[in-house]
């Protein structure tokens, strides 16, 4: 992989794929570790959209592969700068979003594991297995993605990618900006009404 150069559709349809499996990972995560959390008693849905994604993870992959790829011979160095990077994306999206616009998506001061705790916007045990997470990004999924372009044909793999990438994104704005703008149900509304347990954003 290294000795190749790839263009630019080809690298869109990497980034596409990226986000899609980042986000997808994020919410496996936490609706395991949600479970856990509440005693293994209840599974709670969480993310905003109907789709299992969560955008934060998405966001955080992409600048651990663009900050961190070139290290890759470097595991050590993959991990740290990873653990940095994730905690300062962690902090200040929490910041951002209940200090200045109210509401909290996570509240690390109210779960397990919680040490180091800063504000409940960030605590060791999330930084750590963000992380550990970035060797999982850069070693495998990565990898994993580049092994599908060079095995599918360059239409094949941008047509797969861009489109599942597409779809997830429309879910977030539909879910957030569409929905709210046209009072429409959210992803939210829906599934309580089926009774699925949501855990909702805290305002």
């Amino acid at each position: 992989m290294d000795n190749k150069k790839y263009d630019k559709q080809t690298m869109i349809g990497v980034i596409s794929m990226l986000i899609v499996i980042s986000g997808i990972f994020g919410f496996v995560y936490e609706f395991i570790f949600y479970y856990i959390n509440s005693g293994m008693k209840e599974f709670y849905y969480r993310g905003g959209n109907f789709l299992p994604w969560i955008n934060i993870y998405a966001i955080g992959s992409l600048f651990i592969y663009f900050l961190t790829y070139n290290d890759k011979g470097n595991p050590l160095k993959v991990f740290i700068k990873s653990t940095i990077i994730c905690g300062v994306i962690e902090y200040v999206a929490g910041f951002i979003m209940y200090d200045i616009f109210g509401f909290r998506c996570w509240d690390y001061n109210t779960e397990i594991l919680n040490f180091g705790n800063i504000n409940g916007y960030i605590c060791l045990r999330s930084v750590l297995f963000f992380g550990v997470s970035s060797l999982l990004l850069i070693y495998i999924i990565v990898p994993f993605i580049f092994y599908l372009v060079n095995h599918m044909t360059k239409r094949s793999f941008l047509i797969l990618s861009i489109s599942l990438c597409f779809v997830f994104l429309f879910d977030e704005v539909y879910n957030l900006v569409i929905a709210r703008l046209l009072s429409l149900p959210r992803a939210s509304d829906i599934y309580k009404s089926i009774g699925i347990k949501y855990m909702s954003f805290k305002l």
